[in-house]
């Protein structure tokens, strides 16, 4: 399981914690130069019984032989060497190993198949276990500290025979008949097997403990004096010989000997931790994400991802000050993932409100500019800006001439029907070449052409559009004047030039719109439009006049100009 192995490897960052060994813990290795130089294995008997002897007698604190001896040997005096130093001291420690079934249907108390014990008469307070307790991953991360032999006996961990030796007398680590484990009278939280975390002090390559091959002190190239104090640990350390274990701080696997100094020093130091307990950690998971959440829902995609960083950062100091201070393992990985999680939810949480979002405005957009201009805007919002600027552009009014007698003819109902089918007309014709509805004035529309997307050909756009207009709105008028006998035509005007485009209003209410001069000619040429009539200012025929088929009309005197002015109406467009 991925989950299960980044959980684990992150958690063994925090658990790797650089000390120094104890000088006084020194391991004997059974290594390839002394296979060479003593000869293959299994070695005679005596040999590591003598050794032991001499270095007890040379003051070693404690020995102990990491070798299992089950089954008798075929030399009896050699059996009987090893009685006999076990018989003189009491601080020689032997392993025993037990066979844990491969299924274990009791969730708090280990079950084995076989206890293999050694074969020699020794005090229980010498025996000890050796088993090494394997992650999922076979990464040795927990020490069992001991495992029940009956209802009665447990069989502590080879490590917490040789930590006691260091701890002082009111600190000593111990066992209940209720299973429970206590560093003097302080209980040491455990799994339901009596597991807990431990931390390394040495990895494979970076050796903290005094290793020596043990052919030295058989030999005596190492004065065995060299050893008063100390508690020898003496074990295989060739590969050959396959006392090997994955290590969470190392790809190389560490040999069991020095596998259980570290557990011996990491007890010594008191630094073993547990784990919360499920519901605990499931409690402490959902918590801090849906907090992280409700955070990120209310705020920007930009601040969201502020908020997880400051969870992650902040979860892991308390991760480590509880570590540190309660020797007690929070889930780390499985609060980061939530909170990365709880991110990306929102993010595109977020992303899809504001596509709700968009795609509403882009609808609401949409009756009033053409999709061309709206998808530009959404693309560039810098296209809009607030206030006002001084764009070129062309403005289009239309009004319906005739509807007002109309009206008073038709039930409201039917004159809003009405009203609703030609200014529909309008909008089609104008959105159909770009151009931007800015108002409903009445029963008359004014349109931009050239903002609030610019537009080189602006004008020739608006004179487009008022062509278009004109030809479909046949087929409305015959309609209307076959239900109530009068029909209805369009007056338009058309200029260009400069004008003042943008949101204009107060701060409570805002129009995008046009104003200037040149609004107001195209607003004059409209008025002054006959029904079907469409009129433009000398200067859009000055820039469409290639375009489209034009008659010149007399001047015209309007309202805020003191000349009149000269006017063109649109008959259509050159063909070819």
């Amino acid at each position: 399981n991925i989950f299960f192995t980044v959980s684990n490897t992150l958690t063994d960052i925090f658990l790797s914690g650089e000390r120094e060994a104890d000088p006084s813990i020194k391991i004997l290795g059974i290594d390839d130069e002394s296979l060479e130089r003593i000869g293959r294995w299994p070695w005679p008997r005596d040999i590591l019984a003598d050794l032991t002897d001499d270095l007890v007698n040379h003051g070693a604190k404690a020995v102990f032989v990491d070798v299992l001896y089950t089954e008798e040997s075929d030399d009896p005096k050699q059996d009987a060497r090893w009685q006999e130093v076990l018989d003189q001291h009491e601080n020689v420690y032997f392993p025993m190993y037990f066979t844990l079934s491969p299924y274990q249907e009791d969730p708090h108390r280990l079950s084995y198949d076989r206890a293999n014990f050694p074969i020699y008469d020794i005090d229980e307070d010498q025996l000890a276990h050796i088993n090494a307790w394997e992650g999922s991953d076979r990464v040795v991360r927990e020490v069992l500290l001991g495992i029940p032999l009956d209802e009665n006996t447990v069989i502590p961990a080879m490590a917490v025979r040789l930590a006691n030796l260091y701890l002082p007398d009111d600190f000593q680590i111990t066992w209940t008949k209720d299973n429970e484990w206590f560093y003097g009278d302080i209980p040491i939280a455990t799994g339901n097997y009596t597991q807990v975390y431990f931390s390394y002090t040495s990895t494979p390559t970076d050796r903290k403990f005094e290793i020596i091959p043990i052919a030295d002190a058989i030999d005596g190239t190492v004065d065995l004096s060299h050893f008063k104090d100390a508690t020898v640990l003496i074990g295989p350390y060739s590969v050959g010989l396959q006392d090997m274990y994955y290590v969470p701080n190392s790809q190389t696997r560490m040999f069991g000997v020095e596998l259980h100094a570290n557990i011996m020093q990491s007890l010594i130091d008191g630094m073993i931790f547990n784990e919360v307990s499920p519901v605990a950690g499931m409690m402490v998971i959902g918590l801090l994400a849906g907090l992280a959440y409700f955070l990120m829902e209310r705020v920007n995609a930009r601040r969201a991802i502020l908020v997880a960083v400051l969870f992650i950062v902040t979860y892991t100091i308390v991760f480590h000050f509880v570590l540190e201070r309660q020797n007690l393992i929070l889930p780390l990985f499985y609060v980061v993932f939530a909170i990365i999680v709880c991110y990306v939810t929102s993010i595109v949480s977020q992303y899809l409100l504001e596509r709700r979002e968009r795609s509403r405005v882009t609808g609401l957009s949409g009756r009033y500019v053409s999709q061309a201009v709206v998808d530009e805007i959404l693309s560039n919002p810098d296209a809009i800006k607030l206030g006002g600027e001084r764009k070129d552009v062309t403005l289009l009014f239309i009004d319906i001439r005739g509807f007002t007698p109309l009206s008073e003819k038709m039930e409201p109902e039917d004159v809003i029907n009405v009203l609703n089918e030609y200014l529909d007309l309008c909008t089609q014709a104008i959105f159909k070449y770009g151009g931007t509805l800015d108002k409903f004035i009445g029963d008359g529309v004014m349109a931009i052409f050239g903002a609030p997307v610019p537009q080189e050909d602006h004008a020739k756009r608006a004179v487009l559009a008022g062509i278009e207009l004109k030809s479909q709105a046949d087929e409305l008028n015959r309609r209307i004047e076959e239900k109530y006998g009068r029909s209805v035509r369009f007056g338009m005007g058309i200029n260009s030039g400069p004008a003042v485009i943008g949101n204009i209003g107060s701060k409570e209410r805002l129009e995008y719109t046009a104003i200037g001069d040149t609004v107001n000619l195209a607003s004059r040429l409209e008025s002054n439009a006959k029904p079907g009539q469409i009129l433009i200012s000398e200067e859009t025929y000055r820039r469409v006049k290639d375009d489209f088929v034009f008659k010149e009309l007399p001047p015209l005197k309007v309202k805020g100009k003191e000349k009149p002015v000269n006017v063109y109406e649109v008959e259509g467009k050159i063909i070819g």
